[in-house]
């Protein structure tokens, strides 16, 4: 059986894509990465304390334990990499290159996460083309149209299989905010649920593209098993799912499960980065390359979301 190396496991992508990787093929043909020891629900398969940007002992790791797939999901978020713009480039950058470095000589697939943070203000901002215009303004950003341009090198100078989607906003109710600009998308069921009001960071109509956590990690899957011969784009499909505005979904909250729910707006320095992204994103080409589909609605999301972290907060 082929093995597959998680990088970030500990992460909001990576700690729900291991647990479904190592339901699907095996908890011993699955390997977590991270810097930190694995959280409790991860932590019943093999897993290494490790960083990432060190080349020497992940090529190390790949060899001993035959890796034929990575999934390389460390990153420094948006908001988190303004406070420290070098470690962004650091961790962004250099661990993606040793990655694709060692997947040249090894042989192996990888998929690598961009984000709609690849986009910026001269992006046009509905309906974002599939190819269009990258200057980002944060150093997020920056490493993430850079990561695409060297995902698509690798791919055409070397012949490394590498696939990579542009994420949107993502809302899962199993890992707390992480430090991206879209997290008040997440922090607001949190707050909702130990405190009945939420202070959002953005303004009551700031427009985001956003996926629910189970589509997020579906799209993983399908992209990795899709036939390489159909695949149109090396550098990063755009994804969504649905947009919605912020107050959209401090109204569905108050609609749907909690009357007396109160949502204030203080928008701060996250703000300018959420206005120099798309309102809402063209995916034709991940449509009709793969196959893709989103399967939560916003009234879907709000009560699966209520429903979990009711029984995890309480």
């Amino acid at each position: 059986m082929a093995k597959m190396l998680i990088t970030g496991a500990n992460g909001q992508i990576g700690s729900e894509l291991i647990s479904l990787l190592r339901e699907k093929h095996g908890k011993e043909n699955v390997v977590g990465l991270d810097l930190r020891p694995p959280a409790e629900a991860i932590a019943d398969g093999p897993f290494e304390i490790m960083d990432a940007t060190n080349k020497e002992k992940l090529e190390a790791l790949v060899k001993k334990e035959e890796i034929s797939q990575i999934f390389h999901l460390v990153g420094i978020l948006s908001a988190t990499g303004e406070k420290n713009p070098n470690l962004a480039y650091n961790v962004n950058m250099n661990s993606l290159k040793h990655v694709l470095d060692i997947a040249k000589e090894q042989k192996i697939k990888v998929f690598w996460p961009s984000s709609i943070a690849a986009f910026g203000p001269t992006t046009p901002r509905d309906n974002t083309p599939q190819r269009t215009v990258l200057e980002p303004n944060t150093m997020y950003g920056v490493t993430k149209v850079a990561g695409e341009l060297l995902c698509n090198y690798y791919f055409h100078k070397f012949g490394v299989d590498v696939r990579s989607m542009r994420y949107p906003g993502l809302l899962s109710w199993k890992t707390p905010p992480g430090g991206g600009t879209t997290d008040y998308a997440v922090a607001i069921f949190y707050d909702a649920i130990t405190k009945g009001k939420y202070d959002c960071f953005v303004r009551e109509d700031t427009i985001l593209p956003m996926m629910y956590m189970p589509d997020a990690i579906r799209a993983i899957m399908e992209l990795m098993d899709a036939d390489a011969s159909k695949l149109s784009v090396r550098t990063s499909y755009n994804i969504t799912a649905l947009s919605f505005s912020a107050k959209e979904l401090a109204d569905d909250i108050k609609k749907r499960k909690m009357p007396a729910f109160e949502c204030t707006y203080s928008p701060d320095e996250r703000q300018k980065i959420a206005d120099s992204w798309p309102n809402s994103i063209d995916d034709s080409a991940a449509r009709n390359d793969w196959g893709w589909k989103h399967e939560y609605s916003l009234e879907k999301i709000v009560d699966d979301m209520f429903f979990n972290l009711e029984k995890k907060l309480k």
